[in-house]
């Protein structure tokens, strides 16, 4: 091929084509859409400063402006979490954490703080776990757990615990213990208490007429009068009175008591001197004379009385005397 030739080619477009209209030159091209196009992959925009192409090669060292990328590798060993806030699409840049680490060698990963929800099995042997561990399903070291997480399980087993506030127990069917139960404040069965503790002594509340084995028991009181007193006997503290007299006049009367109750006094004399025993208008003997107690020398009386009437209208008991027993 000859110059001329060549010329001619050019000449006629298929090489290079000049637009005088937009201010475009094109190689290779009949349409060019910049200041300069080569073929169809390369543009040289003039005013922009611009030049496009499919690709580069060569050295960049010379250019500014470009952020070098992440040169990432399998190593092992601590390493760092590349991070970027690229959700999709090519990653044009990338940073890392010194506080987020991955290690390969221990299969670790390591950071300050954890946030949102944990799932699956939480394991380990030290360290500690805090804040809200709704979500760990096994834990078989819970050393160090604090905070006020909801925690449910299936069993537990351990050598002590202490609760506060309320225990409650749902479905369960049966308590083993092979030790002692305390209940400090006592144990309600249903809906009412069924026994307390008043110190050492036990107080059992409640319906006990299906209890068997057991013998009732009456109360009891003893009094002991100087000379010349009233007494006034508590017929709702106990069913059996004891007075060991002493020598002067003595009244006896009451309070309290419970209709149809049946009670018994019981009057020891003193060894020297003589007592003198009245009684009050709530007691009312047959045949409405009151009889004479025995006098002096240790004799010992017994009235028997059952409560006629209590309240508003009056105390009546009706009465009868045991003299001089022997």
């Amino acid at each position: 091929m000859t110059r001329a030739v060549t010329l001619a080619e050019i000449a006629e477009g298929d090489i290079l084509n000049i637009d005088g209209t937009n201010n475009r030159i094109g190689i290779g091209t009949t349409n060019p859409q910049a200041l300069l196009q080569v073929g169809t992959g390369v543009s040289v925009y003039g005013n922009s400063g611009i030049v496009s192409a499919t690709k580069y090669y060569g050295s960049g060292a010379n250019l500014t402006g470009i952020t070098a990328g992440a040169t990432l590798s399998a190593g092992s060993g601590a390493q760092r979490v590349v991070v970027t806030s690229l959700t999709s699409g090519t990653m044009t840049s990338a940073a890392t954490d010194a506080e987020l680490t991955y290690n390969s060698g221990t299969n670790t990963l390591s950071a300050t703080t954890f946030s949102g929800a944990l799932t699956g099995n939480a394991s380990g042997s030290s360290g500690s776990c805090t804040g809200n561990s709704a979500t760990a399903t096994v834990a078989t070291n819970a050393q160090g757990l604090t905070g006020t997480p909801d925690i449910s399980v299936r069993n537990i087993t351990g050598v002590a615990a202490t609760f506060t506030g309320v225990l409650t127990y749902e479905d369960v069917t049966n308590i083993d213990s092979i030790g002692v139960v305390t209940a400090r404040a006592g144990v309600q069965v249903g809906s009412g208490q069924s026994f307390g503790a008043n110190g050492p002594t036990a107080i059992y509340y409640g319906d006990g007429s299906n209890l068997t084995g057991i013998a009732a028991g009456i109360s009891t009181t003893k009094y002991s009068p100087t000379a010349n007193a009233i007494i006034n006997i508590g017929l709702s503290t106990a069913q059996h009175h004891d007075l060991t007299l002493t020598a002067g006049i003595t009244t006896i009367t009451c309070s309290g008591g419970v209709f149809g109750e049946s009670h018994s006094l019981v009057l020891t004399q003193p060894s020297s001197g003589i007592a003198t025993v009245g009684f009050s208008t709530f007691f009312l003997f047959p045949s409405g004379a009151t009889p004479s107690m025995s006098e002096g020398g240790s004799k010992v009386d017994l009235v028997s009385f059952v409560v006629k009437r209590v309240g508003a209208g009056g105390t009546q008991l009706l009465a009868s005397a045991g003299l001089n027993y022997n």
